[in-house]
């Protein structure tokens, strides 16, 4: 069976980390995305609205470091447990 964990999430960056460093050295940027769309569930339109915390990594990280708060962007990655905690934190792959 193939596994697959794979999130596309269009949201906006509504806070951002200061760039920080993991120690093994490689870039790290801690973020919090909100999103809003309507979704059909059910055959009822329904309002959706919900905060998700995510990282990047490497040159992303670096490249998103003076990203735009507020602006709408398409985020590609996947999910993974917090290590500190049983939420989610989403990990981001590509942003465009």
């Amino acid at each position: 069976m193939n596994q697959v964990n794979t999130v596309k999430l269009s949201a906006r960056i509504a806070e951002a980390s200061p760039l920080r460093y993991t120690p093994a050295g490689i870039p790290a940027l801690n973020i919090v995305l909100e999103h809003e769309s309507e979704m059909q569930e059910a055959g009822v339109t329904r309002q959706v609205k919900l905060t998700v915390r995510a990282v990047a990594f490497g040159a992303l990280a670096e490249a998103s470091a003076n990203a735009e708060l507020g602006k709408l962007q398409l985020f590609t990655g996947f999910l993974i447990n917090a290590r500190t905690s049983k939420s989610i934190v989403f990990h981001i792959q590509d942003i465009t």
